[in-house]
């Protein structure tokens, strides 16, 4: 009887065992699988929910989804962040790849320019939570019209996302703006190269109120930003410097010096007519050599030899015609 009941006592006690260590290494109650190298396919890694997708994907991929978490998409404090479906949809199909099928289906929703997934459905998930500020004026904007995916221009799945970099942020939108690619590397340009200046600094790729995806209401608020100088208001105001700065400059790059369109007097005779000039203008009207004040109006800096103040002048002494926008 004592050994029937030592025989029981041990067999118990190797139960329990078994059923311990099972309970132990289950994956529904362990952080690691059994190996100890891969977390549990039942555990978010970075996002609420995201254990259906990082059981398969990880950081060895080609494009590591498991990066989102050093972004501000993966930020677990933050409440408002997305989850793995949130953007890419529930794609069941994809989760449980059907019988039959080597290869799972996409996701419902793929981002990038080259994808299934049409571009307004892309944009509509971002917009989701993009709203008003930066992004009021989207609807009806250029990029909106042409159909440029947000994906486009933004990484989203990495550290670096090179559209908010100023000295990378350039590469992006020359990919779709060739003509500026050229322009900024001409003598008279901003310094975008140096990542001094960026495009977001004077154009908004979300859309804005003034033209030309300006940052401000209109051209020369924008160009006020940096050069106050010109901004005035003046006693003698320059009527097209008023109006447009981009009448006179060209603010991508030029070949003619401070991002003038055409050297003076060329750029200035575009609206003055030069027979009305006092004196004559060399090489241009066949006239005198050199105009009344015995400067040429074609050396140095041409019409600013005289009309220094060419933006706006305070002179009280402007007020006749020939001595406008002087000292």
């Amino acid at each position: 009887m004592t050994g029937s009941k030592k025989i029981s006592r041990f067999g118990l006690l190797a139960s329990l065992a078994l059923a311990l260590g099972a309970f132990v290494a289950s994956p529904a109650h362990s952080a690691e699988e059994p190996g100890g190298d891969k977390p549990s396919r039942n555990t978010d890694l970075v996002l609420k929910g995201d254990a259906v997708c990082t059981s398969c994907h990880d950081e060895t991929e080609a494009y590591p989804v498991l990066s989102i978490g050093k972004t501000r998409h993966g930020v677990v404090a933050d409440a408002r962040t997305p989850t793995c479906t949130g953007c890419h949809g529930e794609s069941k199909a994809h989760l449980d790849k059907p019988k039959g099928v080597r290869v799972a289906p996409k996701p419902d929703i793929v981002f990038g320019k080259r994808t299934a997934t049409p571009v307004e459905q892309q944009n509509e998930t971002c917009i989701a939570c993009h709203k008003g500020g930066k992004h009021i004026h989207w609807a009806g904007s250029t990029h909106q019209a042409h159909d440029v995916a947000c994906a486009s221009c933004h990484q989203l799945h990495v550290a670096h996302d090179p559209v908010r970099d100023k000295l990378t942020q350039s590469e992006v939108c020359f990919a779709c703006h060739k003509e500026q690619r050229a322009e900024i590397s001409r003598p008279s340009r901003h310094p975008v190269k140096e990542g001094k200046v960026a495009c977001s600094d004077c154009h908004n790729a979300h859309g804005g109120a003034g033209p030309m995806l300006m940052v401000r209401d209109s051209v020369n608020e924008t160009c006020y930003t940096c050069h106050m100088e010109k901004r005035g208001p003046f006693v003698w105001n320059h009527q097209p410097v008023t109006e447009d700065c981009s009448i006179c400059h060209n603010p991508h790059g030029t070949t003619a010096d401070h991002l003038l369109k055409a050297r003076a007097p060329f750029l200035c005779q575009q609206c003055h007519e030069p027979t009305g000039h006092r004196g004559g203008i060399p090489s241009v009207t066949g006239l005198s050599s050199f105009s009344t004040s015995g400067r040429g109006a074609t050396l140095a800096r041409s019409c600013m030899n005289c009309h220094t103040q060419i933006h706006g002048s305070n002179n009280p002494a402007d007020g006749a015609a020939g001595r406008i926008f002087q000292h």
